[in-house]
């Protein structure tokens, strides 16, 4: 399978690399992320004015036509600059999830502008990274909703102009029916955030929603069928995540190996010492799990592949993501030895955005569990009806 990069695409990345090798280095991202809102504003409007912010949403609402490539082209070199700017949440998952629901147009036009950010609120205490498990309720009022409950680690919650937040508006907060999308002013009577710093360097929220009214118009979709929209946007953001995760390994990797050809130890290089080379090729070897499984989560996301597929491709993409960082991670820091823990050095920093991406939109647990029962999921579709379920041996003792 040819795995190239169109003229186009090149283009794309050769531009975002220039940027990221232009606006970024340690002094001023830390320079960036000391600041009150935790990115920069002006590095915002570039986005936009390069067409970053819209460039893989479809041009019937306001976008460039791309594909999931060309975001994960740009989120690749995102990471490898540890880029603070609020694409995940707002292009990723704010702006896919208007997206799929097939309207607000003019909200999608002001965020490809740069002059909207949104952010996506889904996750509550207890939930455990299960988007279907919702007790942020909505009841209704008239023509309106009314929206009572709790969200946690809304990503830049703090600045976000609109919040697209899962309620249940049916049924008890295990069912899987019975979810809507609706959209909510960040400053809404009724909305109370408590803002804090992330590990990483990050902003992140917990928003609390305490008599909220929306009007009809702010549903993203329909009523009572938000998961759906909610699930695919969430496997949009783990194929972003590894994208972006693909580009620290690299740098995580590349640095290590020039430390172990500089740092010298009984009058040679330490990189001459066989068991250190060994240690980096295996670094080398995960990084690449790492990238082919970037691949197959992207080429899931537009393939014609049902639901259930394209979740278990997401989930194995999720799974080999997280592995692999924390390997490369822990061998850097390793390889390195003190001047890795250090706040002055870089790979601190790197291996910290890491363990973020290891646990958001679902640890290893969660989607190793995931993988397994879509699989039984899609086993039951494809097993024809005169055929009896396999019996486990087991079962005869």
């Amino acid at each position: 399978m040819d795995f190239s990069l169109s003229s186009d695409q090149l283009l794309i990345k050769e531009s975002v690399d220039r940027f990221v090798g232009d606006a970024y280095g340690a002094e001023r991202r830390r320079a960036i992320v000391a600041g009150n809102e935790g990115f920069s504003r002006d590095h915002w409007r570039t986005f936009a004015s390069l067409g970053w912010l819209g460039i893989a949403l479809p041009e019937s609402q306001g976008g460039f036509g791309g594909s999931p490539v060309e975001s994960m082209i740009l989120m690749e070199a995102f990471g490898r600059g540890l880029v603070v700017e609020p694409y995940l949440p707002t292009v990723v998952l704010g702006g896919n999830a208007l997206a799929f629901g097939g309207a607000h147009g003019d909200l999608l036009e002001q965020m490809i502008e740069g002059e909207l950010l949104l952010s996506l609120a889904y996750a509550e205490d207890g939930s455990r990274y299960d988007e279907g498990l919702v007790e942020t309720r909505a009841r209704r009022d008239g023509d309106d909703l009314v929206i009572d409950g709790k969200k946690r680690g809304v990503l830049f919650g703090a600045v976000a102009d609109k919040l697209v937040v899962s309620v249940r508006t049916r049924g008890l907060s295990q069912d899987r029916h019975g979810i809507t999308l609706v959209l909510v002013d960040g400053d809404a009577p009724g909305v109370r955030r408590r803002d804090y710093r992330t590990v990483d360097g990050g902003r992140a929220s917990d928003v609390v929603f305490s008599g909220v009214r929306v009007g009809p118009q702010a549903i993203v979709g329909e009523l009572d069928g938000g998961l759906a929209i909610l699930e695919r946007t969430l496997d949009y953001g783990i194929a972003a995540l590894a994208a972006e995760a693909v580009g620290i390994m690299s740098v995580m990797h590349a640095t290590t190996v020039d430390y172990l050809k500089a740092r010298t130890q009984f009058g040679v290089p330490i990189g001459s010492f066989q068991v250190l080379q060994h240690r980096a090729v295996d670094m080398l070897m995960s990084l690449e799990m790492a990238r082919s499984m970037c691949y197959y989560g992207t080429m899931a996301l537009s393939s014609s592949e049902s639901d259930p597929q394209r979740r278990r491709a997401l989930s194995a993409t999720k799974v080999q993501i997280a592995r692999s960082g924390r390997y490369v991670g822990q061998q850097a820091i390793q390889l390195h030895g003190a001047i890795g823990m250090t706040e002055e050095y870089h790979v601190g920093h790197y291996f910290k955005r890491m363990s973020m991406i290891e646990l958001a939109l679902g640890d290893v647990d969660h989607h190793l569990r995931r993988y397994v029962a879509l699989g039984r999921i899609e086993d039951r579709a494809e097993r024809p009806p005169d055929v009896a379920p396999p019996v486990a041996a087991e079962s005869f003792a």
